[in-house]
């Protein structure tokens, strides 16, 4: 089935999403949206599944308009979504998972699970799935439960394939197995188009590359083209997407974990008896699918997690028990995974947040006053020393991108001096260019002697920043090895195993 999206515009109030987007997906093709964070790729493909209507503009399938009033009238017309966040019930089977909304029934209105699970097992054997229809999918590996969404997109007749963001939850291993599994789809006759920021995925499998930058095509690519030329497409400058990064200079274990395990609110165990250091001019890196303990880990470090077991030692001193405050004095920088949550206060000014962890005594309170002067100097050195983009300091935070929101917070925990810098998904929803800017800082501060932890599911800045990688399954940590480990060993332990001769560090 022909794709056509003519001139869409969406608009929010003063926000123009989608700006006269044109773009053509042919028949058995895969077509590579790609942009960064907020450029507008999902808020079209929201109006091309019927979740939101066009201000302007048409869609067409095999030159016919369309008019979908929701994602009923999509799906209706051939249109399937493989969404990031996937749309299952967990205590459900694949095959009812398959079935819902679309309930086959026999003789009487009676559900008919014979032809859901026929469905499930044919779609299956199609593309090699190898499926169990009575299969509860919350006990299901993430690569398989998405399998099950598309199975589900299929079992529907979908002729075009939207896939949001697809490998955003899963292994190396898993991401490659959806790479096969996209180009099987495209050599059904199933067009498909691929929503991602990720260069390496889409040179993997794109037929055509549109490339979309602030809700506007800025121009098409071909997959032969360089890492460097679809990074300055997306940004509109170019890009040094290789960080510099001398050997580490290492000095003592400067945090020590020891035998550290988390019970979470609910009762469970989310971090289970794991220990690591990180030695003084050092980056040491959490990798892991998001979910396996990452999260409760920085939260222990920083006193976030009451029922907390085990050691956490900074500079031969114990963190356990401290309150948050006693960890910032301690010279804990921290980097939290979401800035709008727990790193900025979005109604205050780019000064006013520049001073948040500082905010009771010198240089900026003296004698109970706030000394607004020194503020003012201090945030408009920062602003020039970190590229913050903004008319000035006193720009509210939430009107920033999320680049230079990321920027005020790094200004901020960087401004000081550290005894560890913690930073958890410090890319996260950022472009290339503002990946790059986060990288360099991160580096620098390792080179001064600076302790680094970072966390991040994303496993070539793991792989670009780590002096070590420790990984996590399932709250325990498989091993600890050196920064250079191949993408294809680490994407193994991400699964929980250990590789035959996986080297230790």
């Amino acid at each position: 089935m022909k794709l056509e999206l003519k001139g869409i515009t969406k608009r929010f109030g003063a926000l123009v999403a989608n700006d006269h987007i044109s773009l053509v997906v042919e028949p058995g093709e895969i077509h590579c949206l790609l942009g960064e964070n907020g450029a507008g790729k999902s808020t079209l493909m929201n109006v091309l599944y019927g979740l939101y209507q066009a201000d302007e503009g048409e869609i067409l399938l095999d030159d016919v308009v369309q008019n979908f009033h929701g994602p009923g009238d999509a799906m209706a017309a051939g249109i399937g979504m493989v969404h990031q966040h996937f749309m299952l019930i967990p205590v459900f089977t694949v095959a009812e998972n398959v079935m819902l909304g679309h309930e086959p029934t026999s003789f009487g209105g009676r559900l008919n699970m014979a032809k859901a699970r026929e469905q499930v097992r044919e779609i299956s054997k199609r593309f090699g799935f190898d499926l169990d229809p009575d299969a509860i999918v919350g006990d299901l590996p993430v690569g398989v439960q998405q399998r099950v969404e598309i199975i589900k997109a299929l079992s529907r007749d979908a002729k075009v394939l939207v896939f949001d963001e697809p490998t955003a939850v899963l292994t190396p291993q898993e991401t490659d197995e959806l790479m096969v599994i996209m180009k099987q789809l495209r050599e059904a006759g199933t067009s498909i188009v691929f929503i991602t920021h990720k260069l390496r995925e889409v040179r993997e499998v794109a037929d055509t590359i549109t490339v979309i930058r602030l809700g506007k095509v800025v121009g098409e690519a071909s997959p032969t083209a360089s890492n460097e030329e679809l990074a300055s497409m997306m940004v509109g400058r170019a890009i040094e997407l290789t960080i510099e990064k001398g050997k580490a200079k290492l000095g003592e274990p400067a945090l020590v974990v020891n035998k550290l395990s988390v019970i979470d609110p609910i009762g469970q165990l989310v971090v289970n008896n794991i220990s690591f250091d990180v030695k003084e001019g050092e980056i040491v890196a959490i990798a892991g699918v998001q979910g396996n303990g990452q999260t409760e880990l920085v939260e222990a470090i920083m006193g976030l997690q009451p029922k907390v077991t085990g050691e956490i030692a900074l500079g031969g001193k114990s963190l356990v028990g401290r309150s948050v405050r006693e960890v910032l004095d301690a010279g804990v920088g921290f980097v939290p995974e979401d800035r709008n949550e727990d790193g900025l206060v979005s109604e205050f000014t780019i000064a006013e947040n520049l001073m948040l962890d500082r905010s009771t005594g010198e240089p900026f309170v003296k004698y109970g006053g706030l000394q607004l002067a020194v503020l003012a100097d201090f945030a408009e050195e920062k602003l020039t020393e970190f590229d913050i983009r903004a008319q000035g300091i006193a720009t509210h935070a939430g009107n920033l991108s999320g680049g230079n929101q990321q920027k005020v917070v790094l200004a901020r925990e960087l401004s000081r001096h550290l005894s560890l810098l913690v930073a958890a998904q410090p890319t996260r929803g950022l472009d290339v260019g503002s990946v790059e800017f986060v990288h360099t800082r991160i580096v620098e501060a390792r080179d001064s002697g600076v302790p680094v932890l970072v966390v991040s599911t994303e496993l070539d800045e793991v792989v670009a920043l780590a002096d070590r990688i420790a990984v996590m399954y399932r709250g325990g940590i498989v091993g600890i090895v050196p920064g250079d480990t191949p993408r294809d060993v680490l994407g193994l332990m991400m699964a929980g195993e250990m590789p035959t001769g996986g080297k230790a560090a």
